[in-house]
């Protein structure tokens, strides 16, 4: 007489989504970070190509440190806009080089539009906070590998 084994136990189900974070805040605010690194980069380009199409479009007041044609900055802003969309683009792929890269040339156009501040003070501060949101959410995403 034999008897059947058991079958074995289900895999317990997980806590947390697989790839995900164990906060679903922090998932959301890796979106949204990916969001405004794309509508960031975007204005980045559209900076950058005013500045390029047009040097009347933009004014500086006095002399300071920093004196580059506006041209320069243009291209400056130009491909440092394209540079955060393309990382902004990978954080939704869930590529592992997207969370460096962004946090790098979010980095640069933090730097960039600080120096452009006398060209444009109001337009570079909202820049510098929004760059400052992408990277807080960017640093504070775990990933469920990590925990």
């Amino acid at each position: 007489m034999t008897s059947a084994a058991p079958p074995p136990p289900a895999p317990p189900t997980p806590d947390r989504p697989p790839g995900g974070s164990g906060d679903p805040r922090a998932a959301a605010g890796l979106a949204l970070g990916g969001t405004l690194m794309i509508v960031y980069g975007l204005f980045g380009v559209f900076q950058g190509i005013a500045a390029i199409a047009n040097d009347e479009v933009y004014t500086s007041f006095g002399d300071y440190v920093f004196t580059f044609d506006l041209t320069a900055w243009g291209w400056i802003h130009l491909i440092v806009g394209v540079l955060v969309a393309a990382a902004g683009f990978g954080l939704f792929t869930g590529a592992p080089w997207a969370r460096i890269t962004g946090a790098v040339v979010v980095g640069l156009a933090l730097i960039a539009n600080f120096i452009w501040l006398p060209y444009q003070p109001f337009w570079s501060i909202i820049m510098i906070v929004t760059g400052l949101f992408v990277l807080w959410s960017v640093f504070n995403y775990r990933s469920s590998s990590t925990v």
